[in-house]
């Protein structure tokens, strides 16, 4: 009997052996890795205190103010310095918040990659325009770019002047009222237009809220950035048996399962119209049809330099691109400029002059015309972009060994680029905390860095979209502006910042309408 429990131990003991010599051997790439990036980067200054493996994790809460917040303390105390360091968990991050610093970044095609915790957006958006890399990522680009053309954005006027109608008549009912919160009407709004403007589908995000795919929208962008930052939540085969994990895959069935529809639908509509000989070939500025053109349209019938066309995995892909990041971006930048403007009834006063003299009394849509002559409108959306850009940071991977202002910098390492702090570099924009629109004129921008102010990024990887969100953030706010005034009493340090997947006010932005015409005739 002793024998056989010798005999047992022995296996037990033998299994073991093999089982944590495999284990280091695994280990012994990413230690190895690991301890090499921790030597290289020791002379760059970073958060303290700093601990093996688990990095600076233990200062992070769960609460994206905090982690958004955090950030923004240290650059301020050390803008100083050329960037510093920080690791969330294993990775390494540099922060860098001066345009000296993040140009050579951005203006090259070295390092082209996203960061490390953008991989946990492919579940939803896949490898499209946002998260690919390499060879997919120029072929994409180069793909869907058209689809951006002038012409083509004007197609999408008369949505954006629907909705923006929808919002007003929305908003008549609080007007003379007490304040309210109006970050989620603009963003419905917003919603409303991606919808029908990338799909080609109305949602009825402002008149039924309620709805899966709506919820499952917000739902998938808080869980997204919650496992971002929260380096015990990366491995998939764990999070996959947690509670969150079971909920990212629930919301992620809703929105595959409502894109899929919508595609499908579409490209059935689409072969019917051909099958009836209907030409659907030519230019994509010549597309006349009774529906509406969409992104999703244009998609369907893109093809490559061989000719070969996008396949349904890669339509999703930038479909589900587009519904993400083309709502809460501009709405972010819609409520912003209200609060700004609610805030300096000088500036809204300009504003509304020079809506008098484009406008006149006429309650007509906006034109492509219009939008040329709202200088003044663009001014102040640009300005409202700097004090609060829509995405709070964003993050490439260092593709190959550099020296960053005289630091080196090993391969793999991510860096932050934090446009919040970049935005308030006093050497280009004196005064930063102030709200001036006069800085965007043109006389003012003359000789500026221009890696000093990048709302949507720059360089090869540049926001695609960022013609189409301007069009739409001044066809919003001039229909907003031409039937209301608007006021707020919320201050600065009430506002409650939250940099998550954007930047939003934690307490929301809580305006007051009046008549425009009564209060300005007063």
């Amino acid at each position: 009997m002793a024998l056989s429990e010798d005999v047992h131990l022995l296996v037990w003991l033998s299994a073991a052996i093999i089982l944590l010599t495999s284990l280091a051997i695994s280990l012994t790439p990413f230690l190895t890795e690991y301890i090499r990036k921790w030597r290289i980067m020791k002379p760059i200054p970073g958060f303290s205190p700093t601990y093996p493996i688990i990095g600076n994790a233990l200062q992070f809460k769960p609460n994206g103010g905090d982690f958004f917040l955090g950030l923004v303390e240290h650059t301020e105390a050390f803008r100083h310095l050329p960037l510093m360091k920080i690791w969330v968990g294993p990775v390494p991050f540099l922060i860098l918040y001066h345009a000296e610093t993040v140009e050579p970044i951005l203006n090259t095609s070295k390092h082209m990659d996203k960061a490390y915790p953008y991989k946990f957006l492919h579940p939803w958006l896949g490898t499209g325009l946002l998260t690919s890399t390499g060879k997919k990522w120029h072929s994409r680009r180069k793909m869907i770019t058209p689809t951006f053309h002038f012409a083509i954005l004007s197609e999408f006027l008369e949505v954006m002047n629907e909705q923006s109608k929808v919002l007003v008549e929305k908003f008549k009912v609080k007007m003379d009222k007490e304040a309210f919160n109006c970050f989620m009407d603009v963003t419905l709004c917003a919603l409303d237009i991606i919808s029908e403007t990338a799909m080609g589908k109305k949602i009825y995000a402002q008149s039924n809220s309620n709805s899966d795919y709506i919820h499952a929208i917000y739902k998938m962008s808080d869980i997204i950035h919650r496992r971002q930052k929260m380096p015990w939540l990366w491995p998939d085969f764990l999070y996959s048996k947690l509670k969150e994990g079971k909920e990212h895959d629930r919301n992620l069935r809703i929105l595959h399962s409502f894109t899929d529809s919508v595609i499908q639908e579409r490209a059935r509509e689409m072969e019917t119209q051909r099958s009836q000989g209907q030409d659907l070939t030519g230019e994509l500025e010549t597309i006349q049809r009774k529906k509406r053109s969409a992104f999703l349209d244009m998609l369907l019938n893109t093809t490559d330099e061989s000719g070969n066309a996008l396949n349904y995995q890669d339509i999703r892909e930038e479909v589900d691109t587009f519904m993400f990041e083309g709502h809460d971006t501009t709405a972010a930048a819609m409520n912003w400029s209200l609060y700004l403007l609610g805030s300096h009834p000088e500036a809204q006063l300009e504003v509304h002059k020079e809506l008098d003299e484009v406008f006149g009394e006429s309650d007509r849509p906006v034109t492509m015309e219009d939008l040329k002559n709202l200088r003044y409108l663009e001014a102040v959306i640009k300005e409202a972009l700097r004090l609060f850009p829509s995405v709070p940071f964003y993050a490439r991977t260092i593709c190959e060994d550099c020296i960053i202002r005289g630091f080196k910098v090993p391969k793999g390492v991510n860096v932050l680029i934090v446009p919040y702090a970049l935005h308030r570099d006093p050497e280009y924009f004196p005064e930063p905390e102030e709200f001036r629109p006069e800085r965007f004129f043109p006389e003012a921008t003359n000789g500026r860095n221009p890696y000093a102010y990048i709302p949507f990024s720059a360089g090869l990887r540049n926001c695609i979209g960022q013609r189409f969100a301007l069009m739409e953030e001044k066809v919003v706010l001039s229909t907003i502006l031409r039937k209301f005034w608007i006021e707020t009493n919320q201050k600065r340090d009430e506002l409650g910042l939250v940099g998550e997947l954007i930047l939003r006010p934690q307490e929301g932005i809580w305006i007051q309408l009046k008549d425009r015409r009564q209060f300005l005739s007063e």
